[in-house]
């Protein structure tokens, strides 16, 4: 049984920083591929960016790149998404999921979400 386990998120101003992590337990059955997206109240859920297996290969959806980093560490088995420049838009439900093709999906594995706000 796969376990994705989220953490961090809150409010933050205009241009600020947050980290969200994910922590995976338990054996995917294929790809470690984790993957990080977004769904704000009305609007469909968005792919936010990707890290392969390894950790070398990252991708990610126009609004994210320059400023938000996927990274992993695989001795804690844990992958983080840094969120700078933070923007009012950014605003929404994050999830991370795991066991899925690189980079868009689809993927078998979700955590429970995380809240992030940025008031405008």
């Amino acid at each position: 049984q796969v376990r994705l386990v989220q953490s961090g998120g809150g409010l933050v101003q205009a241009g600020g920083s947050l980290r969200l992590s994910c922590a995976v337990s338990g054996r995917t059955r294929g790809s470690d591929t984790v993957a990080w997206f977004r769904q704000a109240p009305g609007n469909e859920r968005e792919f936010v960016g990707a890290i392969d297996s390894s950790g070398a290969r990252t991708y990610y959806a126009d609004s994210a790149k320059g400023r938000f980093t996927i990274s992993r560490d695989h001795a804690k088995n844990t992958v983080y998404l840094q969120m700078n420049s933070l923007k009012p838009e950014d605003t929404a439900v994050y999830y991370c999921a795991a066991d899925g093709n690189y980079p868009n999906g689809p993927y078998d594995y979700w955590g429970q979400g995380t809240q992030v706000t940025v008031p405008s």
